[in-house]
């Protein structure tokens, strides 16, 4: 349990197979709410897995098998019959590891949620897309042409855009997959800081193999190493002074 009592994601006993291959064993862990918690570990260890189990999206695949508990907002997004996958996903932002702009203008990709999921006058729709691309640091460098197509943007501020997209449908929480692995230093300084003035607000589950960046932005550390929860706790604890000899290793560079 988290020392301060505070969790937004709990998960419980997760396991999770794709067939017979066991990508998640027995995972039991709290998200702290409103802080940047980074999942690190190798390539390959179930770091995008556990994410993808926080909104469903691994419903998607193909002859996969979870048991155990999600628990978001004390509901039990597995095992409770009544809980919508839709509002889940609509509850988590997605930011992936690349940029995915919808093929229309920076203007609609604002607001193709909202449209979606509710009624608005053009003016909430202006004042909607202003908010949300100054939140990203966006909105000096393209209020001048909102209605060209959003895929002639840079795939920095592409990133940041899909970011804005996903804040405008009013989410709890941000999941992001390797987010600026694509990502130029400046673009990824441009992300790591909106991450920063985000977690105010929001609780934030970063997916990073980075361990520089996992210094840099997180409050909490969660270690996966072969599909096995090895170690989490505050992120200075976990990163200066690992109890367990495996994150020492991983740590040192001893494994990858």
């Amino acid at each position: 349990m988290l020392e301060n009592g505070r969790s937004h994601i709990s998960v419980r006993n997760l396991s999770v197979s794709y067939g017979k291959l066991e990508v998640l064993k027995n995972v039991t862990v709290d998200v702290p709410d409103r802080q940047i918690t980074a999942i690190i570990g190798p390539s390959g260890c179930g770091k995008t897995t556990l994410l993808n189990c926080f909104n469903r999206l691994i419903d998607l695949k193909e002859g996969v098998k979870v048991s155990g508990s999600v628990l978001v907002d004390g509901a039990d997004i597995y095992n409770d019959t009544s809980v919508d996958p839709t509002e889940i996903r609509k509850k988590m932002g997605l930011l992936f590891q690349k940029p995915f702009p919808l093929p229309m203008s920076i203007y609609d990709n604002i607001v193709y949620g909202p449209r979606l999921h509710g009624s608005y006058s053009r003016r909430d729709l202006d004042q909607m897309v202003e908010k949300q691309l100054k939140t990203v640091g966006l909105w000096e460098e393209v209020k001048d042409r909102l209605g060209s197509p959003a895929v002639r943007l840079s795939a920095g501020q592409q990133q940041r855009l899909c970011l804005a997209r996903g804040l405008a449908v009013e989410p709890e929480a941000i999941l992001a997959d390797e987010p600026t692995s694509a990502l130029d230093p400046v673009s990824t300084q441009h992300i790591e800081r909106t991450f920063n003035e985000l977690k105010k607000n929001y609780t934030i589950v970063l997916v990073t193999h980075i361990l520089r960046q996992a210094r840099r932005v997180a409050d909490y550390i969660i270690f996966i190493y072969m599909g096995e929860l090895i170690e989490h706790g505050p992120a200075e604890a976990v990163l200066n002074n690992p109890r367990e000899k495996r994150t020492q290793a991983y740590m040192k560079g001893e494994i990858s």
